[in-house]
C-alpha cells in the first residue's frame, strides 16, 4: 500500500511562488505516473498536472500551463509542483496522486491519493 504525503502549502500573495512536494512510501514510486489535483470548497476536484514514471512526458491543465512545473526525483520518491505567478483562483487544497499512467491520472482515477496540502493566494 503506497502512501503519499504532500507538503509545502501555505499562504502567499498573488504573483508569488510555492513549491509543493509529495513523498511516496516505497521504491515502487518509480513505477507510477504521478499527478497533482486541487479542490476548492464547494468545487469538484480539478486536474492540475501529471508526469510519467520516467519524467519524460508531462501534461498540464490550461489554467496552469506556463506557470506551474511538475517534476519528480525517483531517487527520493518525491514529485514536485513548482507554482509561479500564483493567482487567487489557485487557492485550493492540493492533492497528489499515483496511477498507472498519465491518462489514468488525467481522468482522476489515480490508484493512490495523498491527504492534501492547503494553498491560499491572497490578492
Amino acid at each position: 500500500q503506497v502512501q503519499l504525503v504532500e507538503s509545502g502549502g501555505g499562504l502567499v500573495q498573488a504573483g508569488g511562488s510555492l513549491r509543493l512536494s509529495c513523498a511516496a512510501s516505497g521504491r515502487t514510486f518509480s513505477s507510477y505516473a504521478m499527478g497533482w489535483f486541487r479542490q476548492a470548497p464547494g468545487n469538484e476536484r480539478e486536474f492540475v498536472a501529471a508526469i510519467s514514471w520516467s519524467g519524460g512526458n508531462k501534461v498540464y491543465a490550461d489554467s496552469v500551463k506556463g506557470r506551474f512545473t511538475i517534476s519528480r526525483d525517483n531517487a527520493k520518491n518525491t514529485v514536485y509542483l513548482q507554482m509561479n505567478s500564483l493567482k487567487p483562483e489557485d487557492t485550493a487544497v492540493y492533492y497528489c496522486a499515483a496511477g498507472e499512467g498519465i491518462y489514468t491520472i488525467y481522468r482522476n482515477e489515480g490508484r493512490y491519493w495523498g491527504q492534501g496540502t492547503q494553498v491560499t493566494v491572497s490578492s
